[in-house]
Formats: C-alpha cells, structure tokens, sequence
C-alpha cells in the first residue's frame, strides 16, 4: 500500500502512536479479520482490507497524502525491515490507553509503554542504515499521538472493571493521573531523539452512538457529562503542551483540537455536507445507538460522506480527511501553537 506522492525532503518520516482511531493493523485479531478479508472495515482502499476501523483512510493517512509520505505500515507487519522502516511507521494498536490496564479486558493489545518500546526496537536497525544522520532524521520526522478516548470508554466509566475509574477518582484527579502518564512517555520518546511532536486531544465521546445508546441519552442529545468529563483531559493536555515547549526550546510540541473539530462537524453537518450525527453508517441496525462495530459481511450504508461515524465508536473517513485537513492547515483553533505544515517547516 503506498502513496503515489515522493517523500518531502523536508519530511523523511512519521511516527504514529495511538489506538484504533489511528491503527493500521497491529493487534492480532486484526490480522486474522484481514486474512480473513474482514469486509466493511477499509473497503474504499484501492488494494482492499487495510485493518483499519473506518471506512476506507484514517486521518493519519490523509496527512501522509498532505505531506508526501508513504502509507505507515504497521509495526507487527510480517517482515518489515530495511527501508521499509525510513519512512516511518505505525505502532498504534486497537484498544490502547495511556495506563497499561485501558481496555485490557479487551484481549491483546500495545498500550502505549509498550509502543514506545516498539519503536525503540526498531531504532537499531534505523541506526544501523542512517549511521551519523540519524539525530537529524529523527529530529525532522514528525510523532503524531492519538490517546486517551479508550482510558475513559474502557476505563473511567466502567468502575465494574476497573480501579481507575469513577469510583476511586474524581475527573480532574483521572484526568492528572493519565497526563502525568502520558508526559512521561512523551519525555521517553524525546530523550531518544524525536522532537516534532503532534497531540491529538480526545474528541467528544459523549456524542459517539456507543455513548449515546449507553447512557440512554435523548434523541438528538449528547452525554454532556461525558464531554465535560473528557474536557478535563483536554484542557490539562493544551497546557502540558505549552509547558514542554517552555521547557524543552529545541522542540516543538503541537495540540490538535479534535474535541472542538469533531464538535463543529456534530453542530454544523450540512457545512461538511453531513447529515447522519448520531448513528453508525455499520452497525447492528446501522442507525443511532448500533452498540457494536461492524459485523463480518454486514452490509453498510451507502451514503457514508453523510454520516459522521462509521460505527458505534469511529469517524467515517469522510470526518477523518477533515480533521487532517485542519491538523495540517487549521488556524491555533484548531492547531496550536501552529500546525503541521508550519512544524514541518521549522
């Protein structure tokens, strides 16, 4: 799977950590769905299954088509190697959280402790390849982190799994509890060379179709107490973001905003030629409140650039071209301090 764009000589790679929302095909039960030829996830893609959970590209795959870089194949990919690692890859994985015990319950997976580990293992080879311009390699590619959405949906608010949740936290101590986590691993990845770093905010969950028939909220509504909820995370991520870069001069650190990009397509759908906000195009009855993500062979609709969410948790692509689109070009609204392109530059 490859983009037909070259390379920027400005970019030479990316590194994506994250979940679901970013994954290209690491956890294990995703590579049997593709064997398997998993049909609806990735079915748009020109070469067929991509284990993605959306329609066809993630917004990490739409910012590759912005910046010239080749698709990131995953990091479990089968021999993967050589330089097929230079133009970066992809360690997120379906079900991960910033704390190791996110979404355990849900079988095998990379949180991220373990995605930072994976990309240190595939140092050595780069090393080996790149020899004295590694520092500079790494020091111009671009880390793009996509966390949080799975500490909450399958941590926080399931206090009958799990001992980080409601019960024992308040929001703001949970939402201090996984920043501190996720500085730490931030810190690891820039001690090792990285220091271009995007940080997606987690977007407004309580307006997922999972959440929505979860809570039993009103037609047309929103969990507004989720949102608030998630908006202690956010909040403390934007002003973490804008102490590591007081802290750390020679990087440069970035807040995406996707609670606020995905909020405005939920209030203003017909501006993004939307129409469907509140269900899955896949799902159970592919309407509001499918409690689950597609099923194999299960027929989608077929007006998906009108719905919002593919299914009971994920944008359709349609959403995911438009949060790229303002990660790469967005005014500090959307991306602060600056965006991608601008960091890219720098």
């Amino acid at each position: 799977m490859a983009n037909s764009i070259a390379s920027s000589p400005q970019l030479p790679a990316m590194f994506v950590f994250g979940d679901s929302l970013v994954d290209s095909g690491n956890n294990n039960f995703l590579t049997s769905i593709a064997k398997a030829n998993y049909y609806p996830y990735g079915i748009d893609f020109s070469q067929g299954i991509t284990g993605r959970f959306t329609n066809g590209k993630t917004t990490v795959d739409a910012l590759c088509d912005r910046l010239g870089l080749p698709y990131l194949p995953p990091y479990t990919m089968p021999g993967l190697n050589g330089t097929q690692l230079l133009g970066g890859v992809n360690y997120a994985s379906a079900a991960a959280g910033i704390l190791d015990e996110s979404g355990q319950y849900l079988g095998e997976r990379f949180p991220l402790s373990q995605q930072v580990i994976n990309f240190e293992n595939n140092l050595y080879e780069l090393r080996a390849m790149l020899g004295e311009k590694m520092s500079d390699y790494l020091a111009k590619s671009i880390v793009v982190m996509v966390f949080g959405s799975n500490d909450y949906i399958n941590n926080y608010l399931l206090p009958s799994l799990y001992t980080t949740s409601y019960n024992n936290y308040t929001a703001e101590q949970f939402a201090s509890l996984l920043i501190n986590s996720y500085t730490r691993q931030i810190l690891a990845l820039h001690s090792l060379g990285l220091r271009k770093f995007l940080l997606a905010a987690v977007g407004p969950i309580g307006c997922t179709p999972n959440q929505r028939s979860f809570w039993n909220v009103p037609p047309d509504r929103c969990n507004d107490q989720v949102n608030e909820i998630v908006g202690f995370f956010n909040r403390g991520l934007r002003s973490e973001v804008e102490q590591l870069n007081n802290n750390h001069p020679g990087a440069i650190f970035v807040y995406g905003n996707t609670y606020g990009a995905i909020g405005d397509v939920l209030n203003n759908p017909a501006n993004y030629g939307m129409r469907i906000v509140d269900g899955g195009c896949c799902g159970i009855d592919m309407g509001r409140g499918a409690e689950i993500t597609c099923l194999p062979y299960l027929t989608p609709c077929g007006n998906r650039n009108e719905y919002v969410f593919w299914d009971a948790y994920h944008p359709t692509t349609a959403v995911n071209l438009i949060l790229a689109e303002k990660a790469y070009a967005g005014p500090p609204t959307d991306c602060y301090p600056i965006n991608v392109q601008q960091m890219v530059q720098k």
